[in-house]
């Protein structure tokens, strides 16, 4: 605990501080409750990506085996060409979002291209597009954590330390203030009794 002064500013001071503890206080643990409830809902989309990813694989892999024939006719298509990412605010705090996926145009002969390439193409994409979201939603849990964490220890320093040591304080000042008020009362009804005992031995 900080050492204070016993003094009618310093009462002030505790006062006003522990005023200013108790109102933001809830503003924290509104914030706590909300981080916790975003991130399980995050946790939970995670987790249905994660599960839509592995059917999606498990599909491809099926035919997998025809994207190593001679000739490669969808590796330009495939592979993304932007991934588009907005922003949203989460109690305060600006995270990723995911938007989409863009990918080059295809531009291919019908005639020359086996059949199953528009299938694949799109499937795959599909993957990519899954597999971006899923990091954006990974990347979402780190940065929610991480103000979770610091919104939790503001809320526990406020909670555990801020308000009960403003308390004591303003206890600790209100005895020795009123302590130093009844000893001035005591030493004024003595001085006091001096000067009558005075005035009635001059009289």
């Amino acid at each position: 605990m900080a050492k204070i002064k016993f003094t009618k500013g310093e009462l002030k001071r505790q006062r006003e501080a522990l005023k200013q503890f108790t109102h933001y206080l809830p503003i924290l643990q509104l914030k706590k409750q909300q981080l916790q409830a975003e991130i399980q809902h995050v946790h939970e989309r995670s987790n249905l990506k994660i599960q839509e990813i592995d059917s999606l694989e498990t599909g491809i892999s099926e035919w997998a085996s025809l994207l190593s024939e001679p000739g490669d006719y969808v590796s330009d298509w495939i592979r993304p060409k932007r991934i588009r990412i907005g922003e949203a605010n989460i109690a305060g705090i600006d995270i990723p979002t995911f938007e989409g996926v863009d990918f080059e145009k295809t531009d291919y002969d019908l005639f020359l291209t086996p059949l199953w390439v528009d299938r694949a193409v799109e499937k795959i994409r599909e993957l990519a597009g899954l597999l971006e979201e899923e990091k954006i939603l990974r990347e979402q849990k780190k940065i929610l954590g991480h103000e979770l964490r610091i919104t939790t220890q503001r809320v526990n320093l406020f909670e555990k330390i801020k308000i009960p040591e403003a308390r004591e304080n303003i206890r600790l000042i209100r005895i020795y203030l009123g302590d130093q008020q009844t000893n001035a009362v005591g030493r004024s009804k003595i001085a006091k009794n001096k000067i009558e005992k005075l005035e009635e031995v001059l009289v």
